[in-house]
């Protein structure tokens, strides 16, 4: 697995290049003291893989603007891609220091090297639109969502659609206004907001990614317990657990429901979190970043990948490291 001494390593994405891997993911360093800060004192590493287990550390590669900026305060969860040119793009999540970190906005920057990463412009790529998603609402919810952007090629044609966690706003339960957010663009520069292609059911569907597995297309999220809806905790059939799960839909723009049984890769402690699946020929992983021991420790990794299983009914599941091992 990625570990490192002296940073904690969480959200993560990945990218292909030739035979090599390269995950970005968030890191912070150990010496602040507590990994809860670690939100607010972040950058982005990079490192590379043949194998997706044995990993080399290149360093930092992206972080906040320096002075006055939108993204001067944070840099978060992203995905990567790249374009018929042959540039890469990194589309990033960005909040600002004037702002307290309560608004979040996606960013936009290329290379023509993964991680070798410059700002478009001032980077700024979308911003919200308040008809169609939720704003800051003190007292409600504690952010104004737009963050995590999944980018791929539009399915349907030409152009390239993008997937991110939201809010929409006039629900009154907190925990039923998640929503997974869209976007569209021709060309990886002009983004056009469009309604969320999924609501309800949690308080936020977060580090989603959109996938098609078999003859059905996935979208993968992850939420904590303690942001289950009233509705679906009744449903559930057991208490609420924190990590990865998944919408299941028969075409990438929806309509979604949420994946019936038990959460796909979740337990009480939030053991492994923001988990993303990974098509390596005809196999198919997950991997997650490990979070919180059962004792409330974080550890703050990136997990070896772990197989997962297709069913006759198109649902995933996954064997558990600690279930394995025990």
């Amino acid at each position: 697995m990625l570990a490192l001494d002296n940073k904690w390593i969480w959200d993560f994405w990945l990218a292909r290049e030739g035979a090599d891997w390269h995950a970005f993911f968030l890191q912070a360093p150990k010496a602040i003291g507590d990994p809860e800060l670690r939100h607010w004192n972040v950058s982005i590493g990079h490192a590379t893989s043949p194998d997706l287990s044995g990993w080399t550390y290149r360093g930092t590669c992206f972080g906040p603007s320096d002075g006055p900026a939108w993204d001067n305060f944070t840099t978060w969860t992203g995905s990567v891609v790249r374009g018929d040119d042959d540039t890469w793009h990194l589309f990033y999540t960005g909040t600002c220091r004037q702002e307290d970190g309560k608004k979040q906005r996606i960013g936009h920057a290329t290379a023509k090297v993964p991680g070798a990463w410059e700002r478009v412009g001032d980077g700024l790529a979308l911003d919200l639109d308040p008809v169609l998603y939720e704003e800051y609402t003190p007292g409600h919810w504690h952010d104004r969502a737009m963050r995590d952007p999944w980018v791929m090629r539009d399915p349907d044609g030409d152009g390239w659609v993008m997937y991110f966690t939201a809010r929409v706003p006039g629900i009154p339960e907190a925990n039923d206004g998640g929503a997974i957010g869209l976007a569209r663009s021709a060309d990886l520069h002009d983004w056009m907001i469009e309604p969320p292609v999924h609501t309800g059911g949690f308080g936020q569907l977060e580090v989603p990614q959109v996938v098609r597995v078999g003859e059905r297309w996935v979208c993968l999220f992850c939420t904590a317990g303690e942001h289950w809806s009233r509705a679906y905790a009744a449903s559930y059939g057991g208490p609420p657990v924190t990590g990865t799960h998944y919408l299941i839909a028969d075409s990438h723009l929806g309509p979604w429901s949420v994946a019936p049984g038990r959460f796909f890769d979740a337990d009480a402690s939030g053991s492994r979190y923001a988990g993303r699946l990974v098509q390596d020929g005809n196999s198919l992983f997950e991997m997650a970043f490990l979070g919180n021991t059962p004792d409330g420790e974080f550890i703050g990794a990136l997990s070896d990948p772990v197989p997962v299983t297709i069913g006759v009914d198109g649902l995933l599941t996954i064997e558990r490291p600690d279930e394995r091992d025990s």
